[in-house]
């Protein structure tokens, strides 16, 4: 009898088209590991492809990029893992170092949980090569929250931001990849300005030593407290994550010859900001899609050494992805995980 599974798939681009379904178990190819998953978390990606808004998939398919998992199995010319590593996966599973992969005319967007084949499923089959070992000082839920939310936290500012202690960094919002930068701009030594509509998540990334000064954008002009905060001389590193016309905010908040890392999309997909400050203060704006698998590597032995701890906000079970999906839709203060031992 053929050992099965239950996996979520997707049949339409609608909430409405994702059902929990029990299909087999995948079979091991040669150069791949069969993982147990473990736990899997979710991003507002995962909402946008749920939608359509990410490309014209093939369905049905499976969502999810990040999960820690255990391997349960091997191929037979897989060397880099054996059955009981705790792995996790990569969310660019074909980039492997350098810059971005593509073409101008095509630039990569060869995804898991979208091009390949996604992580809400209790066992996926994967070529090791598409995957990391997960840090030994984490549990199963905060190990998944590393492959996309963490690593563009780290990518944007560590990879390519090279942050130090004596910086300030200019962190937008409590969300994954947000509370991310403030944790690992910290551990660098760096000054952390925090900004949110929330007075809730804004003591709450106080008490927990997220940040350095909380500024309430619906109360005040938060540039405006920048500017007193660093007497007047701004940020060198902004986490843009809203996006769209709030890039003007970002190249006014930022420091002559600073960086600001493009992330978000939150209001919108154009971008629109005045030339003034681009041309008068020749920051670097960088823009970033996650990163690549040697910088996952070298994020997950920075977590263990230095104790970094992901902020898990709910987690939920596996049949649960509707209510999960909800809950991500209000706004978390840094992760939501899928639990499969839930």
């Amino acid at each position: 009898m053929q050992n099965l599974m239950k996996r979520w798939e997707l049949s339409a681009f609608n909430r409405n088209g994702l059902s929990l379904e029990q299909v087999p178990v995948p079979i091991v190819g040669a150069d791949e590991v069969l993982v147990r998953v473990n736990a899997v978390a979710l991003n507002y990606r995962d909402q946008d492809v749920i939608a359509g808004r990410m490309g014209a998939f093939n369905l049905p398919m499976t969502i999810g990029s990040d999960m820690s998992g255990t391997v349960v199995e091997v191929g037979k010319s897989v060397e880099k893992f054996a059955v009981g590593n705790r792995v996790i996966s990569t969310f660019f599973p074909d980039w492997k170092d350098g810059g971005p992969l593509g073409s101008g005319r095509h630039p990569n967007y060869q995804s898991l949980g979208g091009h390949y084949p996604g992580v809400l499923s209790e066992y996926v089959s994967f070529p090791a090569a598409w995957l990391t070992k997960g840090p030994s000082s984490l549990d199963e839920l905060g190990a998944s929250t590393l492959p996309c939310a963490g690593l563009t936290a780290w990518y944007a500012l560590v990879e390519l931001g090279r942050v130090e202690k004596g910086q300030t960094v200019l962190i937008e919002g409590t969300g994954g990849v947000a509370i991310f930068g403030a944790q690992i701009a910290k551990a660098k030594g760096a000054t952390v300005i925090l900004v949110s509509g929330s007075d809730e998540k804004l003591e709450r990334a106080k008490a927990l030593g997220l940040a350095d000064f909380v500024i309430n954008r619906t109360r005040e002009d938060w540039v405006g407290k920048v500017y007193d905060i660093t007497s007047d001389r701004g940020v060198d590193h902004v986490l843009e994550i809203v996006g769209g016309p709030h890039l003007a905010k970002a190249l006014e908040a930022v420091a002559p010859g600073g960086r600001i890392s493009m992330i978000g999309v939150l209001e919108g997909g154009q971008l629109s900001a005045s030339v003034g400050p681009l041309l008068l203060k020749g920051p670097v704006i960088q823009g970033i899609a996650v990163g690549h698998q040697r910088a996952q590597e070298e994020l997950v032995r920075a977590i263990d050494e230095l104790q970094i701890k992901p902020i898990v906000d709910a987690r939920y079970g596996l049949s649960d992805l509707q209510k999960a999906l909800d809950h991500l839709t209000r706004g978390a203060f840094g992760k939501i995980v899928v639990d499969f031992a839930l």
